[in-house]
């Protein structure tokens, strides 16, 4: 498929007031796109879009399908159609194991990191394929790797992993497009709240290669995105080294699985964590 234009393109990005969401609409917007940023907070969606040229920001909560209909046909009204899609709102639990954890937070997870993305993509699907547009769902690391202690995430991201597949081959008979990102650990509020604010999850963390620990700049995993629109690109990875343990997954994850089940600091950290039932379990956006 030819490469992708963006310029004078309408690009809505979901939980974009700050973060990798703000960082794709700058790069976006760079690029000479129409960004619009959609965010649960109005006034700071409308905010983050005062800071680009052409923005327009708007409020809805991606798990409602009915406003973010309304979305799209306030996009189509105001900008005339709309050309890529970025579904990237989530959140993400504070660390606990699946007994631990309280169902409403592990529901909450899957409503807005699965079924959000799902509510985005289909209500944005008829713009898509008539003009020849660009979906991206946003996934991460966890869709390949062992989601102890956050499976509803892992669980999300898996989900939108396999939307994107099968998006990317329907679309293709309408000159559309769909791409997959997957992030590892970015320098985002979520990460500081759910990693960085939790001593386990963080020594936790620690258990990981440092060579995949290394964190990206929203603003680095916004330009990532963008440079993959333009590209029709199958896949987003970032950081680069993640590429790898992707392609490898087969081999590597149960290796690392078997690794987690024998490691007794990992078990001894598990077994802290599988204590939190309760506690507080607050999510983090």
């Amino acid at each position: 498929m030819a490469t992708f234009n963006l310029t004078g393109k309408v690009a809505l990005v979901t939980g974009a007031a700050r973060g990798i969401g703000f960082g794709t609409a700058q790069a976006l917007a760079s690029r000479g796109a129409l960004p619009v940023i959609v965010d649960l907070d109005l006034g700071a969606a409308q905010s983050a879009a005062a800071q680009l040229p052409g923005g327009l920001g708007l409020a809805a909560d991606v798990t409602d399908r009915g406003a973010m209909q309304q979305i799209v046909a306030t996009v189509v009204d105001q900008r005339g159609g709309l050309d890529v899609v970025v579904a990237n709102a989530g959140v993400a639990s504070r660390g606990a194991t699946v007994r631990a954890m309280n169902s409403e937070a592990f529901d909450r997870v899957l409503a807005v990191n699965l079924g959000g993305v799902y509510n985005t993509v289909i209500t944005a699907l008829p713009e898509i394929a008539g003009r020849g547009g660009h979906i991206v769902v946003i996934s991460s690391i966890y869709a390949f790797v062992n989601g102890v202690v956050a499976a509803p995430y892992a669980m999300a991201k898996a989900g939108v992993e396999q939307l994107g597949r099968a998006l990317r081959v329907e679309l293709a008979p309408h000159r559309a497009g769909a791409s997959v990102a997957y992030f590892g650990f970015i320098d985002t509020e979520m990460v500081h709240q759910a990693i960085d604010a939790d001593p386990i999850a963080d020594r936790l963390l620690q258990t990981t290669p440092k060579v995949l620990r290394k964190r990206l700049s929203p603003a680095q995993a916004g330009e990532a995105v963008a440079r993959g629109i333009e590209k029709r690109a199958p896949r987003i990875i970032a950081p680069r080294r993640w590429a790898a343990f992707s392609t490898l997954r087969g081999i590597l994850n149960p290796l690392l699985d078997d690794y987690m089940l024998k490691n007794e600091d990992t078990q001894a950290l598990v077994r802290e964590i599988d204590s939190r039932g309760d506690q507080e379990q607050p999510l983090t956006a």
